[in-house]
């Protein structure tokens, strides 16, 4: 939980800066958003191979050596940007999203460890530790872009490589005793990906996380860049961001809850409802308000729907499969996250913050649709027993 929230605050301080830092550096305005998007992309390119490599050296080498290619990525950002390399500052990202792809095995080694009816709580306890990055991290932007004196937030990148240094002197204590006893037993098996993507516990896990992803990067990428251009300040763009990141893991705290009361498939349902909605808002007023109310409501939407999603994507697979159906549904999704944030540069420059938000809709119709089928494909086998 605690390593969670410094890779989450991190993460805040490149939301809240980068896209502003990138369209400083470089000279195509369209490309402002790609440093922050090739985080994204990052991750997505060895998030499979780190399941591999865990899978093989354990947990806890597998997140110091992310952990610490997460350091020399916040190196590496802030020298391009004391020297205003702007394609050396994209390779510093990048190596910040390969420590993304270690550290979103989290919240699924704390799912691992725990019984099958206390996963959601888990999983969703790991993410509470980014309601800290929520409160901190933008307040952490803010501060810490001036420390070097320089005109491009060079010392918010300082901040991020102090975060990924705590987090690997933590990790010295980590210890995964299930993944442990399971390692020399999983190595050399395999699972057909038919068998997995046949399965509509997998298929409603997969697409939910991804579509919760999906929309959530694209729309929250793009959100710091729409709100200056409707006049707000980088103040507000950060406050926006921080209230976005409230959403995002302040539910945590109880979101195991509601699933344990109200069942799992109605908090998905809520989610995709709050996503909905979130648009609605986006759609209908470009002020301060409705740029928070807006980030917030996607915020808990993606919360509700995220969390349904790992919980599903936890009890969807046996040990033997681990590595690859985590693996396979992890690169599905930052493989569309990383696509959603590369598209959102462009799209805002060409079509308009609105319309941005309009055209996620048919992704959250799909992530209905394929939680509906589970559902009801489960209902139809109680029914049958």
């Amino acid at each position: 939980m605690i390593c969670n929230a410094l890779f989450i605050c991190s993460i805040s301080i490149d939301l809240a800066l980068t896209g502003i830092v990138g369209f400083q550096l470089t000279p195509i305005p369209m490309l402002a958003t790609l440093p922050f998007a090739l985080i994204t992309v990052g991750a997505a390119t060895t998030t499979w191979g780190a399941a591999g490599l865990m899978q093989r050296v354990g947990r806890q080498a597998g997140f110091m050596i992310g952990t610490s290619l997460g350091v020399m990525g916040g190196v590496i950002s802030v020298w391009a940007v004391l020297h205003g390399h702007f394609w050396v500052f994209c390779l510093g990202t990048f190596m910040v999203g390969v420590w993304q792809a270690f550290a979103q095995y989290y919240r699924l080694a704390a799912a691992d460890n725990v019984s099958e009816e206390d996963k959601s709580k888990a999983i969703s306890w790991v993410l509470a530790g980014g309601l800290i990055a929520a409160l901190i991290g933008p307040a952490l932007a803010n501060w810490s872009r001036g420390w070097l004196g320089d005109p491009f937030f060079a010392g918010a990148y300082v901040a991020v490589t102090c975060l990924a240094l705590t987090s690997l002197i933590l990790l010295l204590f980590y210890r995964d005793e299930a993944n442990f006893r399971t390692r020399a037993h999983v190595l050399g098996r395999s699972v057909a990906f038919g068998d997995l993507l046949s399965r509509p516990i997998y298929q409603a896990a997969v697409v939910n996380s991804t579509v919760s992803g999906v929309v959530m990067m694209f729309l929250m990428t793009g959100a710091p860049i729409a709100a200056l251009g409707c006049g707000l300040g980088v103040e507000d763009s950060t406050s926006i961001i921080q209230w976005h990141l409230v959403g995002m893991y302040g539910p945590s705290f109880f979101v195991g809850i509601l699933i344990s009361r109200y069942g799992l498939v109605r908090i998905m349902h809520v989610g995709n409802l709050l996503t909905f909605v979130s648009v609605v808002l986006a759609v209908a007023s470009q002020t301060t308000f409705a740029f928070h109310a807006a980030l917030l409501t996607l915020g808990v939407g993606w919360n509700f729907m995220f969390v349904g999603g790992t919980t599903l994507l936890a009890k969807s697979h046996t040990t033997d499969e681990q590595a690859r159906a985590q693996g396979f549904a992890e690169f599905l999704r930052f493989g569309g996250t990383a696509l959603g944030a590369v598209a959102a540069g462009p799209l805002l420059q060409s079509m308009g913050w609105q319309i941005m938000n309009i055209i996620v809709l048919p992704l959250l119709a799909a992530a209905l649709w394929f939680t509906i089928k589970w559902d009801g494909k489960t209902t139809g086998d109680q029914m049958n027993g």
